[in-house]
């Protein structure tokens, strides 16, 4: 037997043994999936420095969740929200969401922006990134969605008990005059250790708010700048990486103004896009750190690869 024959009767044997089960394999991919939707991926954390600040961002959870296009997209149709999702690789039946804070050494200063959902997964991101609750000097709450505020109180009792709290005053206003229940239970218990900015306020040196509100009545972003570099915590003003990105006009669900926010996508993509600045998205996906390029009438994520590592090595 040639050595052209050894090898093509070898190539042979190994597609035909690969179609046998190539339906179990799919099965077991399948399985697989299922299995893992709801685990946590290692790590939990990401860290990395923006000039003076060390910052990490914390994976405080994440879920797959169903239907996707019953949250973005709501003003477009079926097909086009399938074709869209096609395009970019990712099914349209399903989604994978991330919950992300992120925490900030600044000086003497911990800031801790956003909490999670609940005080277990924050603190359990919390220590794999070497910090424990009582370590944290402010809470920065960027707006009060449950999945921002969840992690503030445990059993009654505040997870960052040393820890002084601020928020946007219109946000603040916002909710303390409903009836909502999470409210309630994390945040009021609180409200005495709350100070409360504006657009263009910071809650520490070198942390500047700006108003990009749309998604709820007050939601703030928050412009980091130290030895001349800088990075936008952009909270909730895009939750997917496709679905809000490369179609900023699409409508979400828990965009409470969603022609406002709408409006506040485009004005904040469109500047971190020219000033080439890395953001940090609460729900894009972990480790939830990138760059936005325009492309097209929308916008394209670039997740981070090692730009930030080398830029401080």
């Amino acid at each position: 037997m040639t050595a052209l024959t050894s090898t093509l009767t070898r190539r042979t044997a190994l597609m035909a043994g690969a179609a046998l089960p190539l339906t179990a394999a799919l099965a077991g991919t399948a399985r697989a999936a299922t299995d893992t939707q709801t685990a946590t991926p290692a790590p939990l954390h990401n860290g990395f420095a923006i000039g003076d600040m060390a910052v990490s961002t914390l994976l405080a959870g994440t879920r797959a969740v169903p239907d996707p296009h019953k949250i973005f997209g709501l003003n477009v149709s079926d097909e086009d929200f399938a074709a869209a999702s096609k395009q970019a690789f990712i099914p349209d039946d399903i989604a994978q969401f991330f919950f992300t804070p992120t925490v900030v050494k600044t000086g003497d200063q911990v800031v801790l922006f956003d909490t999670g959902a609940d005080s277990d997964g924050m603190t359990a991101a919390l220590a794999a990134a070497g910090y424990a609750p009582g370590d944290i000097t402010t809470v920065v709450i960027t707006h009060m969605h449950g999945d921002h505020i969840g992690g503030l109180m445990k059993d009654g009792t505040p997870t960052f008990p040393d820890a002084t709290y601020v928020t946007g005053q219109t946000e603040f206003d916002h909710w303390s005059k409903t009836d909502n229940d999470t409210f309630k239970t994390k945040v009021a218990p609180l409200a005495d250790r709350f100070s409360f900015i504006g657009d263009g306020d910071s809650p520490v040196s070198g942390i500047t708010a700006m108003a990009a509100f749309g998604h709820t009545p007050g939601h703030m972003v928050y412009h980091l700048e130290s030895d001349g570099d800088r990075l936008l915590l952009m909270a909730d003003t895009a939750n997917h990486y496709v679905w809000s990105l490369a179609h900023p006009d699409w409508e979400v669900t828990f965009d409470m103004d969603k022609a406002k926010a709408a409006e506040t996508r485009r004005k904040v993509l469109d500047m971190v896009a020219a000033d080439r600045i890395p953001l940090v998205g609460y729900h894009m996906p972990f480790p939830g750190l990138g760059f936005v390029e325009t492309r097209g009438d929308g916008f394209h994520y670039v997740p981070e690869t090692y730009q930030m590592r080398l830029k401080n090595a």
